[in-house]
């Protein structure tokens, strides 16, 4: 009885690209939630003029913020939640690797999460710190 090799979910490379595609995806989206407070700082920091035109972005923040969630919540699935392994024949010895931990990976994700949190909290608290 022979069994076929399966590739853990760890090592698909597709599993990999969809985590970070997810995660990078979602800090742009954070980016452009704030886009319409952050971005005219920065500008006016360093010293371009013209920036609050960036202020028209205001009205699509809660949907870029509902985006950057929901990107997050994706890489965090693809990172953290394994796939299921086939069923094999009872009695069977299972010659499969074991999932290797990807930690660059998920240092990367937890990094780029407390960035996005930054990102979405920044407008509410820059009243406070710009007064």
């Amino acid at each position: 009885m022979e069994i076929a090799s399966t590739t853990t979910p760890s090592l698909n490379p597709s599993v990999k690209k969809w985590t970070i595609a997810s995660v990078g995806a979602a800090v742009v989206s954070a980016v452009f939630a704030s886009l319409c407070c952050l971005g005219p700082l920065v500008f006016a920091l360093l010293g371009i003029g013209g920036a609050a035109l960036l202020v028209k972005f205001e009205p699509y923040r809660p949907y870029f913020a509902v985006l950057t969630l929901l990107l997050l919540a994706a890489g965090f699935y693809f990172t953290y939640v394994p796939a299921r392994a086939p069923k094999v024949a009872a009695g069977a010895d299972c010659a499969c690797e074991h999932p290797k931990s990807n930690k660059l990976g998920k240092v990367m994700l937890w990094i780029s999460s407390v960035l996005v949190i930054g990102f979405l909290i920044f407008p509410y608290i820059a009243a406070h710190l710009f007064g």
